[in-house]
């Protein structure tokens, strides 16, 4: 009879998350330079529907906030002020999740109150979410 313990911690997609961060970490260590390359290719590896979503997000991104820097963090896209994460957009691949995700950190200005969301579901965008989005990332940035 076995006397090893089936460990219950990080899943394999966590831990694909965690290496790939490792990676990103260990390929820039000291540069602050725009990887826009590196994140349009990760764009381009997604499933139709994420990549659909991330291509907008990251026009939006790109067109509304256009002093973020473009780069990889955990192997997703996201977009830093000052080598410092604002918002990133998850696919709802990356966790088996059943929606993307764009998640704001706390460099974002989007405080209001005592409570705000950081995070939105996204499963298509029209040209009115677009518009909302767009205000968002300019907010967060402001």
């Amino acid at each position: 009879m076995s006397t090893t313990k089936k460990y219950d911690g990080f899943t394999e997609d966590e831990r694909d998350a965690m290496k790939q961060r490792a990676k990103e970490l260990k390929a820039r260590r000291g540069a602050k330079a725009d990887t826009e390359g590196d994140v349009l290719a990760k764009i381009a590896e997604m499933s139709e529907t994420d990549r659909v979503l991330a291509e907008r997000v990251h026009a939006v991104i790109k067109a509304y906030a256009p002093e973020l820097t473009s780069k990889l963090w955990y192997g997703m896209p996201a977009y830093a002020r000052d080598g410092k994460i604002v918002c990133h957009f998850q696919p709802a691949a990356k966790f088996k999740s059943r929606y993307a995700t764009l998640g704001f950190s706390d460099e974002a200005n989007l405080d209001k109150g005592v409570m705000w969301p950081t995070s939105f579901a996204l499963t298509q965008l029209t040209a009115d979410d677009e518009a909302k989005l767009g205000a968002l990332v300019k907010k967060a940035v402001s």
